[in-house]
């Protein structure tokens, strides 16, 4: 067996690896042991690749491995998982650079030797306009994400980038007719950075984990397109992959928010104006640690309904103790996920996850639901829109439709909050003056903890 049929094999079983690992992700049973084989696929990919000398030396391959896994280890080390969606959005935007670069270099290297074809060219063209929205888009959202960005647009800025997707057309027919010229190729890559910034800046906090799931759909399209620049069929198939992923993850998040994909890219999400405590008077009902304590002690079942406000607080590990604790005295107790709870696609997964939370444990939307009115107490830990029964009664909401948490159906509800503040629909939450309901204001890992703290002096 010759060398390249070595690496036609290794490619071959690390495609095969890579839809086994995604269709494994699909469940929380199954999604530990889907990441292991996308990893071993991943592993497999790289090992076949450097018997290739005529991609790169084992030099280069050894200078950029000893860079990546720097930097890796830095981020890994430093970056807490309150920002992991800062994280993510950096990962597509250097997903889709990466793409930009190797295609580009490619490209030229074929027109240089006068190897290319039209194939090649299409490919560099889509790839360098794909990966460059990617990279600039992604920028934007890490800023908008962790607050530094504030800007969000100027008057015209929707026919500005209109016109950036009309230019990138005839540039990119240009390119391909006259692939020597490679004012072509970076004229398309400036459309492309231009449109990434415009198209991402107006776009606010609410829709930003429909934004992450896109970015990271694109910067998949883009790695596949580069495959047809290299020929390289594994890039391909996983370039597609990640891309057919993502734009199910973008749908599944938009359906969630009861908004298409349109709505999110080009109107703002819908918003009211409440501004808090006003709205509420004197309907809202105060509790404290000792009294939610005295409610889980008779408590037989209780859902846990994370939100932004767990993430920010760090609460995740303060919720493990709960549970322990709840499930020590017979208690059940499961987790309700909303699609868009937090800032991007699986947030609440991820923290959960990293307090060693039991996968089997978190339910989505559609399992929970039905179990609200057999439970005893839910507890919802810093979520607001996502629990707004006026989606559900009030057609006359800014968010009449979206599909929520029915959480009021419970027998008993413990919100934990801060504040009276609205969340990002700024408008007031009717669960606050239900008379099932009870708020505990303050900082959710605290409160948590005075819980925990109270249910051991029970």
């Amino acid at each position: 067996m010759s060398r390249l049929d070595i690496i036609d094999l290794g490619y071959l079983v690390s495609a095969v690896l890579f839809i086994m690992g995604l269709k494994g992700l699909g469940r929380p049973r199954t999604a530990p042991r889907g990441n292991l084989l996308g990893a071993a696929g991943m592993f497999l990919a790289v090992l076949v690749t450097l018997l290739n000398q005529d991609i790169l030396t084992y030099t280069m391959l050894a200078l950029a491995l000893a860079i990546g896994t720097a930097i890796g280890a830095v981020l890994a080390l430093k970056v807490k998982m309150t920002s992991m969606p800062e994280l993510v959005a950096l990962f597509n935007g250097f997903g889709g650079g990466a793409s930009v670069m190797v295609a580009a270099a490619s490209f030229i290297e074929a027109v240089d030797l006068n190897a290319h074809t039209t194939q090649i060219s299409v490919a560099a063209a889509v790839t360098a306009f794909i990966g460059a929205i990617t990279l600039t888009g992604s920028m934007i959202a890490f800023g908008k994400l962790k607050g530094s960005l504030k800007w969000s647009g100027f008057p015209g800025l929707s026919l500005l980038r209109a016109a950036s997707l009309l230019v990138a057309i005839p540039l990119a027919v240009l390119l391909v007719m006259q692939p020597e010229n490679q004012g072509w190729l970076w004229a398309l890559v400036a459309a492309g950075f231009i449109l990434g910034v415009l198209g991402t800046v107006p776009i606010g906090g609410a829709d930003m984990p429909v934004v992450i799931a896109l970015l990271n759909a694109l910067s998949g399209v883009a790695a596949s397109t580069t495959g047809f620049v290299l020929d390289n069929p594994l890039l391909i198939i996983a370039g597609s992959l990640v891309g057919a992923s993502g734009l199910v993850l973008t749908q599944v998040m938009c359906k969630a928010m009861n908004r298409s994909l349109l709505e999110v890219l080009f109107t703002a999400a819908p918003t009211g104006s409440s501004s808090g405590d006003d709205d509420y008077g004197d309907g809202v009902t105060a509790t404290s640690g000792e009294e939610v304590a005295m409610l889980l002690e008779i408590a037989k079942r209780v859902v846990i309904v994370p939100g932004y406000g767990m993430a920010v607080a760090q609460a995740q590990h303060a919720v493990r103790d709960l549970m322990v604790k709840l499930e020590a005295s017979g208690v059940e107790v499961v987790f309700g996920i909303h699609p868009v709870a937090g800032r991007m696609p699986g947030h609440m997964n991820v923290l959960l996850a990293e307090a060693e939370i039991d996968y089997e444990l978190l339910f989505d939307m559609d399992q929970i639901n039905p179990t609200f009115a057999r439970t005893d107490v839910t507890i919802v830990i810093g979520a607001n829109d996502v629990v707004n029964p006026a989606a559900r009664t009030d057609p006359d909401s800014p968010i009449a439709g979206m599909p929520i948490l029915d959480v009021d159906h419970s027998r008993t509800v413990v919100v934990i909050k801060r504040s009276l503040s609205p969340g990002f629909a700024g408008i007031s939450n009717p669960l606050f003056v239900a008379d099932n309901a009870l708020l505990y204001f303050a900082d959710a890992r605290e409160a948590v903890l005075e819980i925990v703290a109270a249910l051991h002096e029970g």
